[in-house]
């Protein structure tokens, strides 16, 4: 397949890559900038110059391609304050991709999130909720909007797919939320946790994430909810106990009512509890994560070096 990649630059674009590569399919990756795109073109990617803001080059690239993985999303302008920016961007792109590969049954993959669709029970991937006017909608549910919006391409002949990610996709070279608590704690000089601290974040490495892309590509059925979910739920106790043992500072519970002064912006996500389980994915695609998991990954040390 030539497939094109969005943020093949990225986290999870810079992994599913070398692996697209190596089972024969031909990448074509957008690029933001030179550096970028020199990048791709070293890593054997037909590298093209563009943002999600250039709907007829997305329209134009899509259109020569057998199907589209969309990985990038602003989130530089989503984290300085301009979420509803970045969340328009982002649908804007989606619907372009919709238009050109309607009708033709070739793939859309997007990336989503498990946060924000459940809290306290297990998400499993038949968990929906209804979208509405992304008008009317806060910045979170802007995209569960878009998801949403990518699963109904279906009914227009596009084999479309969600891949729901957990909040922590770590590895070496993590720069999400895990970096962001310990930064956190080098700074207070205590590692916290809200409340009892028995609250979940579930967790995938980074490689298995990636290759739940590429499953997916080949073989995932249009309409497609999958959860790149490889530990159900870490408990954010547990996390910062591993966090304050690295660090040498105290682990201590915050209060939920201080936890916007402890954490700032990541409060909500520090304090939600929101396991999520895979199974249906792993049966469905035979895919299996087999990379470590998160407490493993942590103890390893690479999030605790300068």
């Amino acid at each position: 397949m030539r497939v094109f990649v969005t943020g093949a630059s990225g986290w999870i674009g810079s992994a599913l890559v070398p692996q697209l590569i190596d089972a024969g399919h031909e990448v074509v990756g957008l690029a933001r900038s030179d550096e970028s795109a020199a990048a791709l073109s070293a890593a054997g990617v037909e590298a093209v110059r563009g943002s999600l803001d250039e709907l007829d080059t997305l329209r134009a690239v899509a259109d020569k391609t057998d199907g589209v993985v969309h990985l990038a999303f602003k989130h530089d302008e989503a984290f300085s304050g301009n979420f509803p920016a970045a969340t328009a961007a982002d649908r804007a792109a989606v619907e372009a991709f919709g238009d050109v590969l309607a009708g033709s049954g070739r793939p859309l993959l997007i990336a989503a999130g498990t946060l924000g669709l459940l809290s306290g029970d297990v998400l499993t991937e038949d968990v929906r909720r209804p979208s509405g006017d992304p008008a009317n909608l806060g910045p979170a549910h802007r995209r569960i909007a878009t998801a949403e919006h990518t699963l109904a391409l279906a009914e227009r002949g596009v084999r479309s797919g969600v891949v729901r990610l957990p909040p922590t996709v770590h590895g070496v070279g993590d720069a999400g939320f895990v970096p962001a608590l310990i930064t956190i704690a080098r700074e207070r000089g205590v590692s916290g946790y809200v409340g009892d601290g028995t609250n979940r974040w579930p967790a995938v490495h980074r490689t298995d994430a990636a290759r739940l892309f590429g499953a997916a590509l080949e073989h995932a059925p249009a309409g497609a909810v999958l959860h790149a979910v490889a530990d159900e739920g870490v408990s954010l106790g547990t996390i910062a106990e591993i966090i304050g043992r690295h660090l040498d500072v105290p682990v201590v519970s915050i209060a939920a009512d201080e936890a916007p002064n402890h954490f700032g912006w990541l409060a909500g996500f520090v304090a939600s509890d929101s396991p999520a389980s895979s199974a249906r994915t792993q049966a469905l695609l035979g895919w299996h994560p087999n990379g470590p998991g998160l407490i493993e990954d942590l103890e390893k040390g690479h999030y605790f070096r300068p």
